[in-house]
């Protein structure tokens, strides 16, 4: 899969944010551009990496589509 992430440079430490706008709240950094495209790729990772859902009682799980 392919995603798309965005890198910023912090001026005053010289490290980079990462961020991938697809996932909200998927982000990482890195001292240099290689160290948070290398973090990003185990956020990423961790992020869809599914997790069991505690239903209530009586509670049903559904999908949907959107079109």
């Amino acid at each position: 899969m392919k995603w798309r992430v965005i890198l910023e440079p912090d001026p005053e430490t010289g490290d980079w944010a990462i961020w991938c706008p697809e996932l909200p709240g998927c982000t990482s950094a890195g001292e240099s551009e290689e160290e948070a495209l290398e973090n990003i790729k185990e956020a990423i990772q961790l992020y869809l990496q599914p997790e069991s859902i505690q239903l209530a009682p009586g509670a049903i799980a559904r999908e949907i589509i959107l079109s």
